[in-house]
């Protein structure tokens, strides 16, 4: 599953740069987010592999922190390109005539630069709040990688501070992401109306299914790790709803927008062509 989801995403990528007819503002986030996939999927489940193999559950203190970091800063990043996906499908819905002179190559670089520059200095500010914790001697992770909710309760010291300022931070980037996103779908559902015919709504609608479908499955997994841990108390199943967000997504996310994407198979189907 983990070859899958590195290489699918890795396909995506390489097609996505082989094709100049790949080389639109759309694209160009897909391509992103495939390059964010990987390094999601490969944050914490090579670790889980060798952990299986070598049957150890141990991880280093530094090693812990380095591999927190590195999933705070995906897991936002992902995130924070959906929301802007969605964006990008609003102006080319509500917009079309507009869509060349909004999203120009300069503006969706901005976009993603941004997203980039906020979830590190995020994820450095997350990592900064557990270094001031202490913890004791031999600590037992109740997950199969260091995710900031299992690690902090964990900690000899007083957590109130990092409690507020972490989950202040985690409210922020939850809420601000998703509300882009429903804000774009509400003006793309509003614009949809006005289309008179039922083939101009499918065509319409058809091109944001591939990403309604993958922000379902990224924030109805989301959720269904944190809910279900809060609810039942049971690592087993926070462990099973984590490998959802951190294996399946990444893995299902080509898929996706290859199936359901005549683009995307021409340029596959040519980038194949190529090498044989």
């Amino acid at each position: 599953m983990y070859l899958i989801a590195v290489c699918g995403n890795l396909l995506i990528i390489l097609a996505i740069i082989s094709d100049s007819h790949l080389h639109t503002p759309m694209y160009f986030f897909l391509s992103n987010l495939s390059f964010v996939d990987i390094g999601l999927t490969s944050t914490t489940i090579p670790k889980m592999l060798v952990n299986i193999q070598t049957q150890s559950k141990v991880i280093t203190y530094a090693g812990c922190i380095t591999q927190m970091f590195f999933f705070i800063l995906f897991i936002v990043l992902d995130d924070f390109l959906l929301t802007i996906m969605a964006y990008d499908q609003k102006v080319a819905i509500c917009h079309p005539l507009h869509y060349t002179v909004i999203m120009n190559p300069q503006f969706c670089i901005l976009l993603v630069l941004i997203s980039w520059i906020m979830t590190f200095l995020n994820s450095l500010l997350q990592n900064s709040m557990t270094l001031w914790l202490s913890f004791c001697s031999h600590v037992e992770i109740p997950q199969f990688f260091c995710d900031l909710s299992q690690i902090v309760p964990l900690a000899c010291s007083d957590t109130f501070v990092s409690d507020v300022v972490i989950y202040f931070v985690v409210l922020l980037l939850a809420i601000g992401p998703l509300s882009g996103i429903l804000y774009s779908y509400s003006k793309i559902v509003s614009s949809l109306c006005t289309i008179s015919s039922a083939q101009g709504k499918y065509k319409a609608f058809s091109t944001c299914a591939s990403h309604l479908s993958v922000v379902s499955l990224f924030y109805c997994t989301c959720m269904g790790v944190y809910l279900s841990s809060a609810a039942t108390h049971s690592s087993h199943s926070s462990a099973t709803a984590s490998v959802m967000y951190t294996m399946f997504i990444p893995m299902l996310n080509p898929f996706i927008y290859s199936l359901r994407n005549k683009d995307t198979k021409m340029a596959l189907k040519r980038l194949f062509g190529k090498k044989l």
